[in-house]
């Protein structure tokens, strides 16, 4: 899961995005994968446990990709009014990649 590569602590992926939504055009960035990914890349995040800032593309692409996907499955889970995610990113996160690995353990036959 996503860490600070400042303090070395958990990130939660619903924090990092909440921070996002100060871009003006957030929600457009979620039509497009590329577009989110490039702004995600180039924002400027600031640790909640160490309050170092950091760049974006210091967070794992794969994951980065993952919620997008999620953001973009459960349409109501930003509450753009408030500036909050209401979803539970990092737990999604975690269960989609415990599935994936199951499907792979599985697929082998191990």
């Amino acid at each position: 899961m996503a860490r600070c590569p400042i303090c070395g602590e958990a990130l939660k992926w619903e924090e990092i995005i909440e921070q996002m939504l100060t871009l003006e055009d957030f929600e457009n960035l979620l039509e497009d994968r590329d577009e989110f990914l490039k702004a995600l890349d180039e924002f400027v995040f600031r640790c909640p446990h160490c309050g170092e800032e950091f760049w974006g593309r210091a967070l794992d692409r794969r994951e980065a990709s993952k919620v997008f996907e999620l953001l973009n499955e459960f349409k109501g889970g930003i509450d753009y009014k408030n500036g909050k995610v209401r979803l539970k990113l990092t737990n999604l996160l975690a269960l989609d990649v415990m599935l994936e690995e199951w499907d792979r353990k599985v697929g082998r036959g191990t």
